[in-house]
């Protein structure tokens, strides 16, 4: 199966370093690029990506808005890149519904892992540098996390799945860790998702965060 993928960077050389990176890479189909936000939307609605590269910083429509919009169009899984560790718009595209994010300094089999990962589902929070950069944004809240609704009627077993997620780990690591299936992991997850009225994992991983399930709920595992 290939995963279609559409490149939005306002830097054409950004763009076109990104285009021979997973043009070249097997199983993945570069299907457009966009300049801006507005275009990125555009695109999208035309060519139904599996996943979209979002730079953050763009003219016009940023890429906030514009992962907001092809996330709740459900035009495409969106993979933001950013220059700075702390870029502090990420965060804000993250609650959008990004299914994760990157630094631009990415190793190009890093990046084509990350969409691969991206179109199944899975999202991008294994490396530690997303961990830290989704605590960081989690802690740099300045009002307290409400407690979303929902969270009072998850199970026992979908609490402890959001907990693996807070803590950056992937299907198949969440399914080693509390000895289930990784389908059965899939499953719980979306139940998650669903309850918690998410748009991606990593927006159930910034709730966690922020609520502590990462912490107290993964030292009562297994």
């Amino acid at each position: 199966m290939t995963v279609t993928v559409l490149v939005a960077d306002d830097h054409s050389a950004i763009r076109t370093g990104l285009t021979m990176i997973l043009a070249n890479a097997e199983g993945i189909e570069v299907v457009g690029e966009a300049a801006d936000g507005a275009a990125a939307v555009r695109q999208a609605r035309a060519l139904r990506p599996d996943v979209t590269l979002m730079d953050v910083r763009m003219p016009g429509t940023d890429g906030i808005a514009a992962t907001r919009e092809l996330v709740t169009e459900g035009l495409s899984q969106v993979l933001v890149l950013t220059t700075f560790d702390l870029d502090e718009y990420v965060h804000a595209a993250l609650r959008a519904g990004a299914a994760g994010f990157l630094l631009k300094s990415v190793e190009a089999p890093r990046l084509v892992e990350a969409v691969k990962l991206v179109a199944a589902g899975d999202g991008v929070l294994a490396p530690p540098v997303t961990r830290r950069l989704i605590s960081a944004f989690a802690a740099a809240s300045r009002e307290p996390a409400p407690v979303p609704r929902g969270l009072a009627e998850l199970t026992e077993r979908e609490r402890e799945v959001l907990a693996c997620l807070g803590a950056g780990l992937s299907n198949a690591q969440i399914g080693t860790r509390l000895h289930i299936g990784e389908t059965t992991v899939k499953t719980h997850v979306s139940r998650v998702l669903t309850k918690l009225d998410l748009r991606s994992r990593v927006q159930a991983a910034i709730i966690a965060q922020e609520n502590g399930l990462a912490a107290a709920d993964l030292r009562e595992t297994p």
